[in-house]
């Protein structure tokens, strides 16, 4: 074999913990790369992987170890190392071609400014953007933005494309559109690429290997994975290919038992008990209209008759949502998917009371949904807590108000009962500023549940997380959600997770005026593990289902209904 373009040999890296001490990020990692060869590293967060590109990048000095690019040791960044990162670092008062322009007349001052303004258009036009090329960068979208910081890494003609991260904060809409857009520029350049990401199937998707970085501190390359899967690889088609489904699963495996080995273990032991509390009805509505809509009611428990958005707007009414009709049994889960602008999150807070139904109606358990209360439990992306207040402190908030009869022992019952479910019996007394995203949203799940709602509404919850961490939270809904049945809706763009927690997933088709373009009904038996449907045929074919959907709609299709 050829000499590697990249090679790290012990690599080791530490830094200051606030403590006086020093936490090694890095320790001891080794890992070469190819000429022309794609690799993708898949870790934790928190495991070191910004550190790592920041290293080959030549962006920090190393403790210990070196990093060679053709067998030169590199101590600095050069024009050989090209680097895209998850924040895009653009300057928005210039156009597209402003950008870029900058990063072309810095690398390659020797050029005449007819080669520099040819490198600059060839450079846009390989990401897509030369109908945009003239547009200032604060008029851009997401997936667009990204583009540009590609198009300005790859102008300086680099032998290396260090990517870290960088579709991470994108809808998966414009997530797929962009790993195309990777993998055709991979293909007509013919590049050597490193990416960085916590995403397995965008990893098998691109890459020709890879990686494993181990759970931090002290992390290095544990495990490695040839992709022998034939390219093209389409999303579709890879599903049902044995190979990819075999390759899925064991790192999918690997990764689990990692996890596994590297996580505290939690006391689960019911140190608090569930008292049998009853919440109080705060919706304003007078006792005998309370009276009357109380009821044993489990079927169409909840139900979406002709539901209907409308918001105006200057040039005209939009409709976002029209004719939606779901219902739902009492202990129902479904979840919602579809591409960006569907609609999905506007019915979720319609039928949380916080967005007005303009036409059609939503009931719950018998009564018109008409304002918001703590009878409908939202659990957004972002988990909105008091960051001056600790993990305890804002689930008693919601409790203190639902419970208000109940004994001051009786609502720390219940505080610390589901503080300890969503796993968190060791950090109750930590402030909210203090916690992890992951561990912000395990507050949030705790607080959600401790109000014992009617309905259970999660607005893309795990969305700002890494895969791998959102793993762990799915696993901490479905095994809060076993233990309470309740009626609950969630909105995802992860196809993996909505058939993992669902018995129905409701696809929505484009916006606007979207509607409920097909329902699957998931008939997998309950409790769910991941690696039990990784064995299972049936998910698979699920999966398909789900992603042959979403294909359909990717370029703006509007089926019936």
């Amino acid at each position: 074999m050829s000499e590697p373009v990249l090679s790290l040999r012990n690599v080791t890296k530490s830094y200051a913990d606030g403590a006086g001490g020093l936490t090694e990020v890095l320790s001891g990692l080794d890992l070469e790369v190819y000429d022309g060869e794609f690799v993708a590293v898949l870790g934790f967060s928190g495991s070191g992987k910004t550190t790592l590109v920041s290293a080959i990048a030549g962006l920090i000095d190393l403790d210990g170890g070196e990093v060679r690019v053709r067998g030169e040791v590199s101590t600095e960044p050069g024009r050989d190392r090209g680097v895209v990162f998850q924040s895009y670092s653009l300057l928005p008062w210039l156009t597209v071609e402003g950008n870029v322009a900058l990063a072309v007349d810095a690398v390659h001052a020797d050029k005449s400014k007819d080669e520099r303004q040819r490198l600059i258009d060839d450079t846009i036009g390989l990401v897509g953007l030369s109908h945009a090329k003239d547009r200032k960068i604060a008029q851009l979208s997401g997936g667009m933005k990204q583009r540009v910081a590609v198009a300005r890494a790859l102008s300086g003609k680099p032998e290396i494309l260090l990517m870290d991260e960088p579709l991470s904060a994108l809808d998966a809409l414009t997530r797929a559109k962009l790993q195309d857009e990777i993998e055709r520029i991979r293909g007509q350049e013919k590049r050597t690429i490193l990416l960085i990401t916590n995403d397995v199937d965008e990893a098998l998707l691109l890459a020709d290997r890879i990686a494993i970085l181990d759970k931090g501190p002290a992390a290095k390359i544990s495990h490695v994975f040839d992709v022998n899967i034939a390219r093209p690889r389409e999303r579709t088609e890879v599903n049902a290919d044995e190979a990819y489904m075999a390759l899925r699963q064991e790192i999918v495996t690997t990764l689990d038992q990692m996890n596994v080995e590297a996580a505290e273990i939690i006391d689960l032991t019911d140190s608090a008990t569930l008292p049998d509390l009853t919440p109080v009805d705060l919706s304003g509505a007078p006792k005998a209209y309370r009276d009357a809509a109380m009821s044993d009611r489990t079927s169409r428990y909840l139900e979406f008759y002709k539901a209907k958005k409308v918001y105006p707007t200057p040039t005209g009414p939009l409709t976002v949502i029209d004719d939606i009709n779901i219902v739902l049994d009492k202990g129902d889960f479904i979840s919602l998917i579809g591409h960006s602008g569907c609609g999905k999150s506007t019915a979720l807070t319609m039928a949380a009371g916080l967005n007005e139904i303009t036409g059609g109606k939503i009931m719950l358990d018998g009564r018109e949904i008409d304002a918001a209360g703590p009878d409908k439990a939202v659990v957004f992306q972002a988990p909105s807590l008091m960051p001056w207040l600790t993990a305890r402190e804002n689930v008693s908030l919601g409790v203190e108000r639902v419970y208000p009869d109940a004994t001051k022992s009786e609502r720390r019952d219940v505080v610390e009962y589901y503080l300890e479910r969503v796993g968190l019996a060791n950090a109750m007394d930590k402030r909210a500023s203090e916690l992890s995203n992951g561990m912000k949203q395990r507050v949030g799940l705790a607080r959600a549940f401790a109000l014992s709602p009617k309905l259970l509404l999660l607005d893309e919850p795990f969305g700002m997380l890494d895969s791998l961490t959102r793993w762990d939270l799915q696993d901490v809904l479905v095994e809060v959600w076993n233990r309470t049945k309740v009626t609950a809706i969630m909105v995802t763009h992860d196809v993996d997770e909505a058939i993992l927690l669902a018995d129905r997933v409701v696809m929505m088709t484009n916006g606007p005026d979207a509607r409920i373009g097909k329902v699957l009904d998931v008939d997998l038996p309950r409790p769910r593990d991941r690696q039990t449907l990784l064995d299972d045929p049936t998910f698979y074919a699920y999966r398909q289902e789900v992603l042959q959907f979403l294909a359909d709609y990717e370029h703006g299709a509007h089926q019936p209904a």
